[in-house]
């Protein structure tokens, strides 16, 4: 039987790139011609005019036959069974010739351990050999290549190095599994490829880019490169050993985008990871905050976007350098005692053809039906978490963030999207769960099992849900029931506390429940106080400018906004640009307004955000007991009519105690009186209308306590209060 014409169909669709089981062809096989049996070994290179075949241990070269004209060859060595090593020596029509080794030569590199968690949709780590790898097989270095795509008909490898021609390295398919892979010897860091797959429900092939690629071309390229990313040296141990879940610590969280914090002037070019390790961490550090907050750095193709529509998760955003340069930015935090906490976006992602969106020709990520499928407000896709494919890979981007670049905490972007079913649709655009309910049952699922692995897996990793709804029990754990967040942004607070400063004064007694209100419930969950970048954008206006009256009443105003805040039980999180009171909203095409910070208004505010940072760490009554009424006395809420509130922030052992008191009118009071818990004197530790500030400096630095009940205690104070300010008052020991 002659093997050349028993094979001429399946070399025929491997010519045109339709072949879906090259191993089982190309390389060495076992084969036959007419009735001798032998060894038959396949290679298909375009722009070839000759292979010889370099046996190990053989001096002479084996001559293989040009069988067609497009670049297929074979060679059959009769009476030959034990397969052996060998190169292939390639000349090309133009008479250059190489020496290469023969991928189809190279078995799977797949653990029976890796493919059986894929299987089960348990896989946490499957960034450890899906993606591009360096790897030495044999003695020969190469690139292991391994992707999902259950559905396609064939899927190749393609870049420069093969002249983007996917007929040349299609992979090997694990059926069971739907996962592709190939190993090719020759490549290294820094090769630039995609996937080309051919599907049943695609006409022609079309280009991937790598979900699990390392990293990618800078914008508006779309290709993933191949990256080495466990050579960069830590020196953060010490960081690393100390981090704790922060429940009875300051945590007090700077959010910024890195594409405009700062720019070079010149160009208005982006400050690169390196420079950034250099100016934003000793400008966090001088603030005095404990956490950096960074909006999404995964590699995404749109600027304006800010990074929430992702295309590759497991890359640091090509936009500011390279991967290694995201480990010096995130090991530089470190050792100046910053945290680090990625903005992390499960819920969706964007359509781009080079993305996740249908995959494999197939809806592989997300849903088929637009009702589950679709985000129509932000045009991007909603992953299908059922799928075990999406559960492996999301679960695996969260611990890689952790695991390979050190990173402290994961804010998740979104969560009530992915709570309910029927988010921001309509009656009939969207499909009840199996019980008729409009709770995402998988997406459930998935947010628990996240935080069960981010918790048992990563000591002191802190887990934040931006959930603004009354969905119950976020911070919880999972064994009572939560979804096992460690923290959840109070956007209730926010919308209320907002709402009310963008109030006049004159009207703020009809508002005061505004303020009250959150008392009823700000000891449900953990909460973290946000005014986060969405405040300060698509005409809301900037943190400042939201302020009524004149710019001494707005300055004024936003400093009494972020004494309450900071007096307020939670965590605390302001976004950049807030701290120095930025004029304009926030774009992410051009740098904050530096130069406001040479101006007294704006250099007294910032004063203030210091001051602010370094008296909520330095006492332990502002941060030990944020989330359980023992840290909390009202001194009172009632005064409606002068629009004051007074209370008191205990420690944990109550030993220690701050008298906190807002006048949000304009208005000065020379003589005001609170009751106290004890009798002493008491010292104004912090006032916002101080002239270091930019205020009026009304306000006593000492008063001592009389006898006589009031407010429900047996001594009380009688104070100045500032007009719209705030006071922090200690009884001196």
């Amino acid at each position: 039987m002659d093997t050349q014409a028993t094979n001429q169909s399946e070399i025929s669709v491997l010519i045109h790139g339709s072949h879906g089981n090259p191993f089982s062809f190309l390389g060495l096989q076992n084969g036959s011609s007419g009735k001798t049996q032998g060894l038959v070994l396949r290679s298909f290179r375009p722009g070839a005019k000759s292979i010889k075949v370099l046996e190990d241990g053989k001096k002479t070269p084996h001559e293989m036959a040009k069988i067609y004209k497009e670049g297929f060859f074979e060679l059959f060595l009769p009476r030959r069974k034990k397969f052996f090593s060998y190169k292939l020596e390639v000349t090309c029509n133009d008479g250059v010739s190489e020496i290469i080794e023969d991928p189809y030569r190279f078995s799977s590199l797949i653990t029976d351990f890796d493919l059986q968690l894929w299987g089960e949709g348990t896989h946490t780590r499957a960034y450890n050999f899906m993606g591009a790898h360096v790897r030495e097989v044999d003695g020969v270095k190469g690139v292991h290549f391994v992707v999902s795509a259950p559905s396609a008909s064939r899927v190749s490898v393609v870049g420069p190095f093969n002249n983007w021609d996917g007929r040349v390295y299609p992979m090997r398919k694990l059926f069971d599994q739907g996962i592709w892979e190939i190993f090719i010897p020759g490549l290294d860091i820094g090769t630039v490829y995609k996937y080309e797959i051919k599907s049943s429900g695609s006409p022609t092939p079309f280009l991937k880019a790598d979900p699990y690629g390392f990293s990618y071309e800078k914008r508006p390229a779309t290709a993933s490169i191949v990256q080495d990313i466990e050579n960069f040296e830590w020196d953060d141990e010490e960081w690393i050993e100390k981090r704790s879940q922060l429940f009875n610590k300051p945590m007090s969280i700077y959010e910024a985008h890195l594409g405009s914090w700062r720019r070079h002037l010149k160009d208005n070019t982006f400050y690169t990871y390196q420079e950034l390790a250099d100016t934003l961490v000793s400008y966090v550090k001088e603030l005095g905050y404990t956490h950096i907050e960074l909006l999404p750095i995964s590699e995404h193709p749109y600027d304006p976007s800010w990074g929430y529509q992702v295309t590759g998760y497991f890359a640091p955003t090509s936009r500011f350098g390279k991967p290694e340069d995201f480990a010096y930015f995130v090991n530089e935090c470190h050792k100046n005692d910053i945290g680090v906490i990625l903005d992390w976006v499960p819920a969706h992602f964007t359509k781009d053809d080079h993305g996740l969106r249908q995959f494999d020709g197939t809806a592989l990520y997300e849903h088929e039906d637009p009702r589950q499928g679709e985000h129509k407000d932000w045009g991007t896709k909603i992953f299908n978490f059922g799928r075990d494919e999406v559960k492996n890979f999301l679960i695996s981007n969260a611990v890689f963030w952790i695991e390979k670049y050190h990173i402290d905490g994961l804010r998740v972007d979104a969560v009530a999207s992915m709570l309910y079913l029927d988010y921001s649709r309509e009656e009939g655009e969207w499909i009840p769960n199996k019980y008729g309910g409009r709770e995402n049952l998988e997406a459930i699922d998935f947010l628990k099992r996240f935080n069960e692995v981010v918790h048992a897996d990563f000591e002191g990793v802190i887990t934040l849900a931006e959930e603004s709804t009354s969905w119950p029990l976020v911070s919880r754990p999972t064994y009572i029931g939560g979804l096992g967040f460690d923290y959840k942004w109070n956007m209730g607070w926010m919308n209320d506390t907002l709402k009310y400063f963008e109030t006049d004064p004159l009207f703020r007694k009809y508002h005061h429940n505004q303020l009250t209100f959150s008392f009823i419930y700000a000891f449900t969950e953990n909460f973290v106080l946000p005014f986060s970048h969405d405040e300060v954008v698509h005409m809301k206006k900037s943190m400042l400018d939201k302020m009524p009256g004149d710019a001494w009443q707005k300055f004024a105003n936003l400093r009494a906004l972020y004494s309450y805040m900071y007096g307020h039980p939670g965590k605390k999180l302001l976004f950049m640009g807030s701290e120095f009171g930025q004029w304009s909203e926030w774009t992410e095409a051009k740098e904050l307004n530096w130069s406001l910070t040479d101006m007294d208004k704006h250099s007294g505010l910032l004063n203030l955000t210091r001051d602010l940072n370094k008296l909520y760490k330095s006492e332990p009554a502002l941060h030990e007991v944020d989330f359980d009424w023992a840290g909390f006395e009202w001194i009172d809420f009632s005064d409606v009519d002068n629009s004051i509130l007074a209370f008191i922030r205990y420690s944990k052992d109550k030993k220690e105690f701050i008298v906190c008191v807002y006048n949000f009118t304009p208005v000065f009071h020379r003589q005001y009186v609170f009751g106290v818990p004890e009798a002493g004197t008491y010292e104004t530790v912090f006032n916002s209308d101080s002239e270091h500030y930019g205020g009026s400096n009304k306000g006593l630095h000492e008063v001592t306590s009389a006898p006589g009940e009031w407010h429900g205690h047996q001594h009380h104070i009688n104070i100045e209060v500032p007009p719209l300010g705030g006071i922090m008052m200690k009884l001196k020991k």
